[in-house]
């Protein structure tokens, strides 16, 4: 079952989709929260659609909303910080909380892209989360941007002239750009001590691998890195889609249905 859900968070609204499974009237289920990416939005590139109704058919709710200034949801992109972002995923999930439908005690999260370095913050910073995922999760992002260039582009040099970084059609503010610069990933992340689950290929182009891979090296041995041969950061063909769902499927029907 399909439902929509809005949430409200500094004068905004968030606009979400909620999964639901079928069963009894009063049934709280096991329930997770989808963060997108960069740009991105509640349907996302690897299929947050496809993933939301796997688990429906098992038994696992779920909530994608989209950030301020992504998606249906309220703001400009202009106005976007990666502060923000995990603020905003932060009240979402203790909203989601106090849903009729939810256990709230069995709650996961799961991030793609720039979205999973804010779902792996968030679930460090906000108490009670049972399980998290990261797809592909973009933890290169502050060390690219910190040597100044995005896609080879100085980002300086466009601020400068225009007042923001192009990039890829989205206004990517000073404020924003200073912000991805100066977020401590993994310092953050690391305090979370529930299970973590990371799917990664080893095509990716965007998000280098190796930065994947030091999530290992500063969680306290509860999390779990899956190499994906020749998937790119998109997950873009069937077996690798597959893959990715299917692996997400069963490390929440394992720490979120128990």
């Amino acid at each position: 079952m399909i439902r929509y859900h809005d949430f409200r968070h500094n004068g905004l609204t968030l606009r979400s989709t909620l999964h639901i499974p079928e069963g009894p009237a009063g049934t709280l289920w096991p329930t997770a929260v989808f963060v997108h990416g960069f740009a991105s939005n509640r349907l996302e590139l690897p299929s947050f659609v496809g993933m939301s109704r796997l688990l429906e058919a098992n038994g696992i709710a779920s909530v994608r909303f989209d950030l301020s200034g992504h998606g249906e949801s309220d703001g400009d992109f202009f106005d976007v910080t990666i502060s923000g972002e995990i603020a905003e995923t932060r009240a979402v999930v203790r909203t989601v909380r106090t849903l009729d439908f939810v256990d709230p005690g069995r709650l996961g999260l799961l991030g793609m892209s720039m979205g999973g370095v804010v779902a792996g913050i968030a679930a460090a910073e906000e108490p009670g989360i049972s399980a998290l995922c990261l797809w592909s999760p973009a933890a290169v992002a502050p060390f690219e941007i910190g040597s100044g260039y995005l896609k080879g582009r100085s980002l300086a040099a466009q601020i400068e002239k225009k007042g923001y970084f192009d990039a890829d059609g989205y206004r990517m503010s000073p404020e924003l750009v200073e912000d991805i610069a100066g977020l401590d990933v993994y310092g953050r992340s690391r305090a979370y001590t529930g299970p973590v689950h990371i799917l990664h290929g080893d095509a990716d182009d965007i998000a280098p691998l190796e930065y994947a891979r030091r999530y290992l090296d500063h969680y306290a041995g509860n999390a779990e890195l899956e190499v994906v041969e020749g998937a790119d950061h998109a997950w873009a063909t069937v077996p690798h889609r597959t893959t990715l769902h299917q692996s997400t499927l069963r490390f929440l029907r394992r720490h979120l249905r128990r």
